[in-house]
């Protein structure tokens, strides 16, 4: 045997090695998330109430049994007394008691067997309403952060009312409350509670909505679980806050609700922030400010310093710009000067080149007049009839130049040097 112990408690790396108190937890938060909450219908076993009002029993069938606990609150609204042997109708939810490691149901409601179905129905709907993405978190809006309204949608005789307006006026005085009144428990509370919705939606005056009840069991609350005012949830235009019941009590109205409180007094406390922090926020932000005013003046104060240290007195200031002007003014009188002796010179010397290209182009036009004007009087005919010529033509002026053009007795002009003579041919001739 002692060859074999070491075996025996040879640790598997790949096994994780829990604390019993955090596999208890581990398996309490998994039948949480897998069974709750839970139906169950049995006999009623060893039933007995502690002094404190708590009830503890086992509930068991022909192959099995689990511990029951159900506490005051619950064990409070019962309208039978329940007795061993007695068959029952069960609503709770699955944990496990770490003290002893057991497996315990504890009970939210009873009712005797035969009762009713409405935990089943209730099922029904919210798997039904479920499948339809009524309960998806996509679709649930986020609170206001400061919202200039809260209303409430609920009974004005109900102690929710009073819960959660006494949470109000204490936790945020300066934002108004509008009630919307409607019946919260009986056949038409679920109606009422409808009609409440729609106006407060039709109104628009306030930013974020209450839905507020007390607890009771199951039937008390029945109102919430109607699917036409779960609709009427699910397609406001408001964001809403469910508080309807206890920590323990679910309705289809906290699934189909943006953000579910577990009682009235913690919707209240969800829907706005207290007004103590928000005078904290505005303190934080005047010291921030304050502090910002003092860092600019103190920057200034020393921008200020030291652009009176570099200017001194203002009159030595005025006195060097005056020094600096007149400088530039004798710069520019000079620089006038010469820009307007540049300007004579090269109009002198233009007004020159101009005058000997006039003159360029008058000489060159009257030696070519002379030339033509010699050329011309060389072919005059005076210089010809000054040699002896004679330059004859008929009575019409048409010129003699050929025998063949004169006959006799033909009367013509002779025009000599100094004037014309008319003649007469007597008979004309070949040479």
């Amino acid at each position: 045997m002692q060859d074999e112990s070491p075996s025996l408690h040879k640790r598997d790396s790949s096994i994780r090695l829990w604390p019993v108190s955090s596999l208890l937890k581990a398996i309490a938060d998994s039948l949480e998330a897998r069974f709750n909450p839970v139906a169950v219908q049995g006999e009623i076993s060893g039933f007995s109430r502690a002094a404190s009002g708590h009830c503890y029993f086992s509930l068991k069938d022909d192959e099995g049994q689990i511990r029951c606990a159900m506490f005051r609150r619950a064990s409070g609204v019962l309208d039978f007394s329940p007795r061993d042997g007695q068959r029952v109708e069960l609503r709770g939810r699955l944990g496990v008691y770490e003290a002893r490691g057991e497996l315990q149901l504890i009970v939210e409601s009873m009712r005797q067997a035969g009762q009713g179905t409405l935990f089943e129905q209730f099922l029904k709907l919210k798997s039904k309403l479920e499948a339809e993405g009524l309960f998806s978190a996509d679709r649930k809006r986020g609170l206001p952060l400061m919202p200039k309204a809260i209303g409430v949608v609920t009974s004005l005789g109900a102690a929710a009312l009073h819960d959660v307006v006494t949470a109000l006026q204490r936790r945020v005085p300066h934002i108004a409350v509008v009630i919307y009144p409607a019946s919260v428990q009986g056949a038409q509370a679920s109606g009422e509670l409808r009609d409440a919705l729609l106006k407060a939606y039709q109104r628009r005056e306030v930013d974020v909505l209450l839905l507020v009840r007390g607890g009771g069991a199951m039937e008390d609350l029945w109102a919430f679980n109607d699917e036409a005012l779960a609709r009427t949830i699910a397609e406001s235009p408001l964001p809403i806050i469910s508080g309807v019941g206890h920590e323990t009590d679910f309705t289809i109205a906290d699934f189909c609700a943006d953000v579910r409180a577990p009682t009235p007094t913690a919707a209240a406390e969800l829907c706005a922030q207290p007004q103590g922090v928000w005078l904290g926020v505005l303190d934080a932000m005047a010291e921030r400010l304050q502090n910002g005013v003092e860092r600019r003046l103190q920057a200034s104060s020393q921008r200020l310093d030291i652009a009176a240290s570099t200017l001194g007195r203002p009159s030595h200031f005025v006195t060097r710009q005056q020094a600096r002007l007149a400088s530039n003014q004798q710069s520019l009188r000079h620089a006038q000067r010469w820009a307007l002796g540049q300007l004579q010179t090269r109009l002198g010397l233009l007004h020159a080149r101009f005058g000997q290209a006039v003159a360029r182009c008058t000489a060159q036009p009257k030696d070519r007049l002379g030339n033509a004007c010699l050329r011309l009087e060389l072919l005059s005919p005076h210089l010809v009839l000054q040699r002896g010529y004679a330059w004859l033509s008929s009575a019409e002026g048409q010129a003699i130049t050929r025998v063949g053009q004169a006959h006799t007795g033909q009367a013509v002009r002779a025009t000599l040097m100094d004037g014309q003579v008319d003649l007469t041919v007597a008979s004309p001739r070949l040479i």
